[in-house]
């Protein structure tokens, strides 16, 4: 029998590793440089072969396969929404992903993706709001508290200056947990008592919830001129969060109009 080379292992990171590196590079960093990359995708944006999540849909959440390639690599992430999942003491969202080589096929890296989405969507976020949100933006409201809402904060402090958040989910356990997460932050971290008392002199609104209810968190008449939106939590059918009057009389930017369509 031959032993396998050295070479033909596919590293793993699992998610001890990532917060292992996410500790040694400084959380702050590691969102700015996910970000530096995030901006310089967009910027070749074409190259990819982009396609909708491949999802499969049940009565209690989603289970979605994302894939992409930019002809030199090619890699997906499995992940899952499962909002119930809570109150079971499970993660809502938990996910993994490869990356192959197009020349030769053959996979070069598997990688937990539950944490690394969490830093992802926080810097796609803060990319987003650098370059739409009103200049001089410092407060943001986050509505929807859970473990996202924590990531998205941190980002927009490395990325965009945020000063003050104001937080408030409909589970006051959640405010508590995340304000006490951000406390060494080095932000005014307020707790609101809801999504009105929120949005309250902040430039950026940012959205973050999770039920498959078709649900409004923010009505047309709450939300005035000039702010950024930051709808983050609305990602697949039946999961809404904005009241469709907003949509009509705002700017509206999307990644990939295909699956924001779906």
């Amino acid at each position: 029998m031959t032993t396998p080379s050295h070479k033909a292992l596919v590293p793993f990171v699992s998610v001890d590793n990532m917060m292992q590196l996410v500790h040694s590079i400084g959380i702050e960093t590691m969102l700015r440089d996910l970000a530096d990359y995030v901006e310089a995708d967009f910027k070749r944006w074409e190259l990819f072969d982009k396609t909708p999540r491949v999802a499969s849909h049940s009565d209690v959440g989603v289970i979605e396969l994302m894939p992409t390639s930019d002809g030199e690599a090619y890699g997906f992430k499995y992940v899952n929404g499962h909002p119930k999942n809570t109150s079971e003491g499970l993660q809502t969202v938990t996910a993994f992903g490869l990356l192959a080589d197009v020349y030769t096929g053959y996979p070069v890296l598997l990688t937990e993706m539950t944490l690394l989405t969490a830093l992802r969507t926080a810097a796609t976020s803060a990319v987003a709001a650098k370059h739409l949100a009103p200049k001089g933006a410092d407060t943001m409201a986050m509505i929807g508290n859970g473990a996202q809402s924590e990531v998205q904060t941190l980002a927009m402090k490395a990325i965009c200056g945020l000063k003050t958040v104001r937080l408030f989910d409909k589970d006051p356990a959640a405010t508590e947990k995340c304000a006490r997460n951000l406390a060494q932050a080095g932000l005014n971290v307020v707790r609101c008592k809801s999504p009105e008392e929120a949005i309250e002199g902040a430039q950026i609104l940012t959205t973050c919830t999770a039920d498959k209810q078709s649900a409004t968190i923010l009505t047309d008449n709450m939300v005035g001129a000039g702010v950024h939106i930051n709808a983050i939590g609305g990602d697949w059918p039946g999961q809404t969060e904005l009241a469709a009057g907003i949509l009509s009389r705002s700017d509206v930017f999307v990644e990939f109009p295909p699956q924001t369509r779906i």
